[in-house]
């Protein structure tokens, strides 16, 4: 049954901060911290290293997740992570002021890292014991809006307010109070939601405890490795994002890059601005329109499509790289094409891990685990970039990504893009957050 103080508040005063809330402190891992280690001039490879490992959190959030069930209800794990993760970004600004500063931020980004991760698990419950079926196709749209909210507000709007501080305070004071804000934002949430959001009760059986959940785990790995196919599906869904990755890790670096060195010389500002505000917008647009084509074609006729869409669109950063264009324009349409095909083919690593590989008795604890495995794919190919582009240089690196893209274009069409017969009459799973 699901939660009956939903009657009494209206999901929209809720939903869209449960989300922006999801997405903010994600957003800041991702995105924030990479521009803010390279304004303080740390190296394209060790930022490369660093994010990678810190956002390790979202590859075993499933090993921990069923053990928030243990509290008393959904509401509390996400209001006390929201807080825990204002607080941590509130470390970073602190860290950023320390003759250890490296270390001390790489420690509190961790910390936000592993609070957002936990947090997802229990948003995403939340959304779903607290609303029917007809409520949460109602309110699917306003998730994916808010939860790309935050990364409108991080990438672009902080990122804008980040240059104008740079020049008029210095670095290291701009992205303290870049961060201050993050966590008053982050701490602000947690305190409306405190009163916003839904109970969401867990019901947990009176013989539960720890010791039964984590035999229940043991259960669920065991039977996801069985799957037939399970070990190309998981090479294909780690293979999926090899470019992309590598892409959004050196993409914005690139763009900070002094023009001697083969970037565009763009201050952070100017990164917000074509990366953050207009490359975010094409990226929605192109995350609705990927999924009304894939409903349309069906997955197996649209895959090789979506995988194209997802790394075709590379090429304007190997345009950028060989031409250097200096107008704004240019760089910003470039960029919203490269966006655009992102989101539209990314809704088929998605569609694939809900609909082939998550069917079957765990089928929602199985797609959490294949979102753990498409951010292990993400994270190896975030490492290893900063190194392949300090040897390759800027123009090499990006033909090199394009090539990444190859091994899973071919592997798609040698693989079901369909659950096995056993596990056909079973539903798909939602979703989690990424």
């Amino acid at each position: 049954m699901t939660d009956l103080s939903k009657k009494t508040r209206n999901p929209l005063t809720w939903v869209p901060s449960l989300y922006f809330a999801q997405g903010l402190p994600f957003f800041a891992v991702a995105l924030v911290a990479g521009q803010m280690f390279k304004s303080m001039g740390v190296a394209n490879d060790d930022i490369g290293h660093w994010t990678a490992a810190i956002m390790s959190a979202w590859i075993f959030k499933p090993l921990w997740s069923p053990f928030l069930e243990l509290a008393s209800s959904k509401k509390l794990v996400v209001v006390a992570f929201q807080l825990i993760g204002g607080a941590c970004l509130g470390g970073v600004a602190l860290a950023l002021h320390t003759p250890f500063w490296i270390a001390a931020c790489i420690v509190m980004l961790t910390l936000v890292a592993i609070s957002s991760a936990t947090h997802d698990v229990a948003c995403d419950g939340l959304y779903i014991a607290s609303l029917d079926e007809k409520d949460q196709a109602r309110y699917a749209g306003w998730t994916g809006t808010f939860f790309n909210a935050g990364r409108f507000i991080s990438a672009g709007g902080l990122l804008l307010l980040a240059g104008h501080f740079e020049k008029t305070l210095g670095v290291a004071s701009a992205w303290t109070i870049v961060f201050c804000i993050l966590a008053a934002m982050m701490i602000t949430l947690g305190l409306y939601n405190g009163w916003a959001l839904p109970l969401a009760k867990n019901t947990v059986a009176v013989d539960t405890n720890a010791a039964a959940i984590a035999g229940t785990l043991r259960e669920v790995i065991v039977d996801y490795f069985k799957k037939p196919g399970i070990w190309v599906a998981i090479l294909f869904i780690i293979l999926f994002r090899a470019g992309e990755a590598q892409v959004q890790t050196i993409g914005p670096l690139f763009l900070r890059e002094a023009r001697n060195l083969g970037g565009l010389g763009l201050s952070t500002a100017e990164v917000g601005a074509v990366y953050g505000t207009v490359g975010t917008i094409a990226f929605i647009v192109g995350s609705i329109a990927g999924g009304y084509f894939t409903s349309w074609l069906g997955l197996k006729r649209a895959i090789l499509v979506l995988i194209l869409a997802v790394n075709l669109p590379n090429l304007v950063f190997y345009f950028l790289a060989a031409a250097q264009p200096t107008n704004l324009a240019i760089i910003g349409t470039a960029l919203s094409v490269e966006m655009f095909g992102y989101g539209f083919g990314f809704v088929g690593l998605i569609l694939y891990m809900m609909q082939v590989v998550a069917p079957g008795k765990y089928q929602t604890a199985h797609y959490a685990f294949s979102t753990g495995i498409m951010q292990l794919g993400f994270s190896l190919f975030k490492w290893v970039s900063g190194d392949i582009q300090v040897a390759l240089g800027y123009q090499n690196f990006f033909i090199w990504v394009l090539a990444a893209a190859i091994p899973v274009a071919l592997l798609s069409q040698m693989i079901p893009m369909s659950a096995r017969e056993r596990d056909a009459r079973l539903p798909a799973a939602r979703p989690s957050a990424l």
